[in-house]
Order: C-alpha cells, then sequence, then structure tokens
C-alpha cells in the first residue's frame, strides 16, 4: 500500500518549466510526509498558466532552481510507486530532467486517472478529471496547488482499491490493459484512434508548425489512443503547439486555435496545452508503459 503521490504546476506550455512540485507520502491510508516548493522554471509565465494555478514570477521570486531541490525529490521518488494523475505530470518531470541533464527518477508509475476509468464506468470515457473525480468522491481540496491536487490523486488511488480489492501491485499491471480488458484481440495496425489505447477519450488538436511531420503527428497521437480533431471545441482535451512557434508564444502572437483554448479555460474547460516535444514525451512515455496486448503496434513513426 506503500506509495507517494506527485503534481506539479508549470509556468507555460513548455512541460520543463516546472514552477510548484508536491509531493505526499503513504503509508497504507494514511499520509506520512507532506512536501512542496515553488520553483524557479527560469522562463516566462504565460497569463493562461497564471490564471489557472495563480503562480507568477513573483511569487517564485527567490524560489530554488530544480537542479537545487533534485535531491530532495529524488529521495522521495526513487524506488517508489509514484501517483500521478494523467501522465503529464511525468512528462514534466522528464522533460525538467533532460533541460538540467539531470537522471530521471528510477520509480514505477501510476496514473491514477487510468485507474479511474478502469474502477467507475461513468468515467470510463470521460469525466475523469481529477475535481470531477474527487467531486464524486466527496473529497474536497484546493484545485491547482500543487501539494494538493497530489493528495488529490492518492486519495483517488486509495477508493479505488478499496473498491476492487485491487493491491498498488496488481493496478500497475491493470493499467497496461483496456478499459475491457475481454476487448483484447489481435495486435493491428493503427490507421485511426485506438479506442483501447490509454488515451482513449482525449480529444487532441495540433496548432503552428511542427517539426515533424503533421501526418507522423496525426498518427502518434491515434496510436496512444486520442481523437484528433482539426479544430478546438468544448469537446477538446489537448492542444499541441508546434516547437517552431516557441518564440513567438513568448511574445504571445498566438495561433487563432490557442486563443480559443485559453477562452474556454479560461471559462473552466480543462485544456492541457503542451509543447510539441512535450507531446512526443508523453506519448513515447506512455506506449512504453502500454501492455503487451493493448492492440497498439509499432506504427513506423521514427521520432
Amino acid at each position: 500500500m506503500d506509495f507517494v503521490a506527485i503534481d506539479v504546476e508549470t509556468a507555460n506550455a513548455n512541460a520543463a518549466s516546472i514552477c510548484q512540485i508536491g509531493l505526499a507520502s503513504y503509508s497504507g491510508n494514511t499520509i506520512i510526509e507532506e512536501w512542496k516548493s515553488y520553483v524557479d522554471p527560469e522562463d516566462f509565465f504565460d497569463p493562461v498558466n497564471v490564471s489557472i494555478h495563480g503562480i507568477n514570477k513573483n511569487t517564485v521570486a527567490g524560489a530554488p532552481r530544480l537542479p537545487e531541490i533534485y535531491n530532495a525529490v529524488l529521495s522521495r521518488l526513487k524506488d517508489r510507486v509514484v501517483v500521478c494523475h494523467t501522465h503529464f505530470d511525468r512528462v514534466a518531470v522528464h522533460r525538467a530532467c533532460c533541460r538540467y541533464k539531470l537522471p530521471p527518477p528510477d520509480c514505477a508509475w501510476l496514473d491514477s486517472a487510468q485507474v479511474t476509468r478502469r474502477t467507475w464506468s461513468h468515467f470510463a470515457s470521460r469525466g475523469y478529471g481529477l475535481k470531477s473525480v474527487c467531486g464524486f468522491l466527496g473529497y474536497e481540496f484546493i484545485h491547482h496547488d500543487a501539494l494538493e491536487d497530489a493528495k488529490a490523486a492518492g486519495r483517488i488511488l486509495i477508493a479505488a482499491m478499496e473498491i476492487t480489492g485491487f493491491s498498488i501491485k496488481e493496478w500497475l499491471a491493470r493499467v497496461k490493459y483496456p478499459i475491457d480488458p475481454s476487448s483484447c484481440t489481435d495486435r493491428t495496425i493503427v490507421r485511426q484512434e485506438n479506442s483501447r489505447g490509454p488515451l482513449s477519450g482525449e480529444v487532441m488538436v495540433f496548432t503552428g508548425a511542427l517539426k515533424i511531420p503533421r501526418w507522423k503527428a496525426v498518427n502518434l497521437a491515434y496510436s496512444i489512443g486520442c481523437e484528433v480533431a482539426r479544430s478546438v471545441t468544448k469537446r477538446t482535451t489537448i492542444l499541441v503547439v508546434g516547437d517552431r512557434d516557441v518564440q513567438r508564444l513568448a511574445n504571445r502572437e498566438k495561433s487563432s486555435k490557442q486563443r480559443k483554448a485559453e477562452e474556454l479555460i479560461a471559462q473552466g474547460q480543462a485544456i492541457r496545452i503542451l509543447r510539441e516535444f512535450g507531446f512526443i514525451e508523453l506519448a513515447t512515455l506512455t506506449l512504453a508503459g502500454s501492455g503487451p496486448d493493448n492492440g497498439i503496434q509499432q506504427t513506423g513513426v521514427n521520432l
């Protein structure tokens, strides 16, 4: 039953721009340690991110850089089961480690969103965001504070274990397989969205100039289960911004799709904005964690 839950907040669409980290260590159903820190991301703060978590350059003034607290984070994650809600926190940690040439933590990652989708049938394809699930469980927390979000992810996992009777070890195995295990068939080449992919239910939109061909990006999104749409709507859950447009981001010369996404975020819609490389990292880590019978075959997308 021992595990540690993690959540991070970022300054902008660059997944490496961590500006706050929260960790909650559990033994059984009990939190035995809480730890959090603001982090100087050494990057600009996008107004849309600030509107979500309230952290800005003044908040992190004097805060440590990631390398200065890396050992404190690593000591809490190393050789542990690390729980986060969706893959994005894992991606952010990996991208930040790459940025500073630090080794990523050697741990077993467990996505509490994937646990949610396999525990409660009404969350199988939609509505499995942290706030929504905690509302269903009656667990109150301050959303978008890294420690509060980490503890919420931990609470979700504990509730799922209590309902299903699965241990953490069993959940690590279960999330590698489709939500409906009976749907496992022989592997097939991915030519459209994979309904059994780990991120099935996510609706992704691409904007801006990508470094990789757009068809490869779309095929990669399909391979992990995402639906790919042409425009940003109320169904959108992920917007990927081409890395070639990153410099323009700092100058706020954003595409119409990104401006639309930010308008919807301001209205309360849960949309994650990622840079292209963060998306590739998300897909790579997601596929690396997929089970042997998840219906995914290598798509030939060389990145």
